[in-house]
């Protein structure tokens, strides 16, 4: 499957899925390197800077992973942690301050990515990819 720069497959299968998972947590918790420093942060950090909505917005965008969690037959309690993973996350950005810190140290997209590929690896192996 060749892919153009910048798009995302559009398909159902597990390793479209997966593809758009990965991008999803890079861009919820690693888009940018803060300048003179090896630590990153994404959306869900400067998004939760803005107060009560910034929140929102961010857990509606990791709750997308739980959506393709979902149509990938997952077990209702992966979906669950998960579900957790983004409600703990949601619920601590809503303290001014605390939240914003948090971000740095509860990264509940990464978690949750975890757990998909986790499910991947073991009933879709032919999508495992290598990192380096």
């Amino acid at each position: 499957m060749t892919r153009n720069a910048g798009t995302l497959p559009i398909g159902r299968g597990p390793e479209a899925v997966r593809q758009r998972i990965e991008v999803m947590e890079r861009l919820l918790e690693r888009s940018f390197t803060i300048p003179g420093t090896r630590q990153t942060v994404g959306l869900d950090a400067l998004l939760g800077l803005v107060p009560v909505g910034g929140d929102v917005i961010t857990a509606l965008m990791g709750l997308y992973m739980v959506w393709e969690a979902r149509n990938l037959g997952m077990s209702r309690g992966a979906m669950l942690r998960m579900a957790g993973n983004v409600g703990v996350d949601w619920l601590i950005g809503l303290i001014p301050g605390v939240g914003d810190v948090a971000d740095f140290f509860f990264r509940s997209n990464t978690r949750n990515l975890r757990i998909l590929r986790k499910h991947l690896d073991r009933h879709h192996p032919a999508t495992a990819t290598i990192t380096l």
